[in-house]
């Protein structure tokens, strides 16, 4: 009953993480499984498997808040589904060993610059607005859901940043948007998990545990991420993404620093680094509460009040 309670709680804040910032919950959810001897592949089956219910409140919450463009949703969700279902078929056959640390790279530098380009300029309007190219988005999923469903989790962390660092989708509808078609990453991993393992090592009521603390942030997640402002937003996406990345780089064969007190002061550098930036950004938002980097649909409307009233 211990291990329920935990896992209820593990899942609560996983998917509070998850409908905030766009990714998370099956990274949390799964390496907490694999931290009690599970499986890999009963791991990410069982992460899966409470993504289905998770993923269909997130779903609905963002919708009811405006969150979802459900074009980005087709078109990076059909082909996240093939990849998912791909990559649970093979995972207990796959070795990520080596494309670990290459996505790690790819998603550093993806991080690296949403945390850039978001403290110091705010949100990317140059290019928001313009319609996110299906030629962008198919591999994107595709690749997204492979990785999802070998490694426990990568929806998120995959989708969130490469469409963020696009400056065309506002970050609180990249995040509706990726948590939305995640559901049907979820029930294609699980679909992929029951013919490549059939329902042995999957564990049902730890399953439950973690949808019901899932189910129970959705809609608190989505109404947070309406609320924070897009600067702040996009700071702390972008910090998350480069703490992450830069653990498994560090953990990776690669480097293989894991025993090394070094790394804790690389940890340390990057979280002052990451809580300097969004104070940073929560400050210029206040500095600027209009500014067309923060709330770029009320600066316009602001604008075009200021111009029927004075048209000189």
């Amino acid at each position: 009953m211990r291990t329920l309670v935990l896992l209820a709680i593990v899942g609560l804040a996983a998917q509070l993480v998850d409908g905030s910032l766009g990714m998370a919950y099956g990274v949390t959810s799964t390496t907490l499984l694999l931290a009690i001897g599970t499986n890999p592949a009963a791991a990410s089956a069982t992460v899966h498997l409470a993504e289905i219910g998770t993923t269909l409140a997130s779903g609905v919450s963002h919708w009811k808040f405006g969150n979802v463009d459900w074009k980005v949703v087709a078109k990076i969700g059909i082909p996240g589904a093939v990849g998912a279902f791909l990559g649970a078929t093979v995972l207990s056959s796959l070795s990520t060993e080596v494309a670990a640390p290459v996505m790690a790279l790819i998603l550093l530098a993806l991080g690296l610059y949403v945390f850039i380009r978001f403290t110091t300029f705010g949100l990317p309007t140059g290019r928001l607005g313009k319609p996110l190219r299906k030629r962008f988005l198919g591999p994107l999923g595709l690749v997204a859901g492979f990785v999802d469903a070998t490694g426990g989790g990568g929806w998120g962390p995959v989708g969130t940043p490469a469409i963020l660092a696009s400056g065309r989708l506002e970050p609180r509808k990249t995040i509706g948007s990726i948590d939305t078609s995640e559901f049907l990453i979820a029930v294609a991993a699980s679909l992929g998990f029951l013919v490549g393992l059939g329902s042995e090592g999957i564990n049902y009521s730890w399953a439950a545990a973690l949808l019901i603390g899932g189910v129970i942030a959705a809609p608190i997640a989505a109404w947070l991420v309406r609320h924070i402002p897009p600067r702040v937003l996009g700071s702390a996406v972008g910090g998350l993404i480069i703490l992450t990345n830069t653990r498994s780089l560090i953990r990776s064969d690669w480097i293989d620093q894991a025993d090394n007190p070094i790394r804790f002061l690389v940890y340390g550098v990057i979280v002052a680094a990451w809580i300097a930036a969004v104070a940073y950004s929560l400050n210029e938002h206040r500095k600027a509460p209009y500014d067309i980097h923060n709330d770029p649909q009320k600066a316009r409307e602001v604008v075009k009040a200021e111009v029927q009233t004075d048209p000189v």
